[in-house]
């Protein structure tokens, strides 16, 4: 079982940055895609950005701009994908987990970390 730990959520004034972390007990060559997606309170889990094996990167079109999607690319017995979040808007509160679809074994969640966007 795949064991993945985010860390660098908070609270942040609109406007202001932060960065997510998010480690996976797994080298990155057993690893297709390393992901983020977010639920807002009363709404369902959607997907903000994505990071494949070729480097190649997807999001959300409200994010577009604002938020940067990276990853480790060194080879190690562990693999760690960011999120670069800044310009925040009280829009963008959420639980934000991490997701990593491995080549074999199929996907595992994190456990998720809580961005507040307030004033």
């Amino acid at each position: 079982q795949v064991q993945l730990v985010e860390s660098g959520g908070g609270l942040v004034h609109p406007g202001g940055s932060l960065r997510l972390s998010c480690t996976a007990s797994i080298s990155i060559s057993n690893i297709a895609i390393m992901g983020w997606y977010r639920q807002a309170p009363g709404k369902e889990r959607e997907f903000a950005a994505s990071i494949n094996s070729l480097g190649i990167t997807k999001y959300t079109e409200s994010v577009k701009g604002r938020f940067t999607i990276s990853r480790d690319s060194a080879e190690s017995a562990e693999s760690t994908v960011y999120l670069q979040m800044s310009s925040l808007k009280p829009e963008d509160t959420a639980v934000y987990y991490c997701y990593v679809l491995r080549y074999v074994g199929g996907g595992s969640w994190g456990q998720g970390t809580q961005v507040t966007v307030s004033s």
